[in-house]
């Protein structure tokens, strides 16, 4: 993932990315009204957080349960080495796993956190048999499944 500095915003900024975040299939015309820009300076000043790369890119939101993936895993890995060669080695094997849906380095006891999307406790079981226990420098995997989503937001608080 592409690193990106923190971008001065303004209030515009700030009102065009709390609507976009609310309808990102908003139309330029809609957002400028909603701003209260003329259209060409808010298409100007959109295409502006895309290059700055604020706005990195535009995508649906799909329903987990609706699509037949209703379990959420919180998955801890340990590596048994954090040279830089064993972290991109892990790094680029696990992107190769569909199921994987986040994947963060950590501080702290582990190296990465996981967040796993799954069919059932089978699909799970093939997953850290088959996928994250198999891949060189692994030496722990441990597993929470999630009960119930508490709160999961889409937006943040610009």
């Amino acid at each position: 993932m592409k690193t990106v500095s923190a971008v001065t915003l303004d209030a515009i900024d700030r009102r065009m990315l709390r609507a976009l975040q609310e309808n990102g299939r908003i139309s330029n015309a809609d957002l400028a009204r909603t701003v209260n820009l003329s259209e060409s300076a808010c298409l100007r000043r959109l295409r502006a957080l895309e290059t700055e790369g604020v706005i990195s890119r535009y995508a649906a939101i799909i329903n987990e349960r609706a699509v037949g993936l209703p379990i959420s895993v919180f998955v801890t890995v340990t590596l048994s080495s954090q040279a830089e060669s064993a972290l991109t080695a892990f790094e680029t094997a696990v992107a190769t796993v569909p199921e994987v849906v986040e994947c963060y380095l950590m501080t702290g006891v582990s190296d990465y956190l996981l967040r796993l999307v799954v069919r059932d406790v089978d699909d799970l079981e093939r997953i850290h048999s088959h996928e994250l226990t198999r891949i060189p420098g692994v030496t722990r995997v441990s597993s929470s499944v999630a009960m119930r989503t508490v709160v999961k937001r889409g937006a943040l608080p610009v």
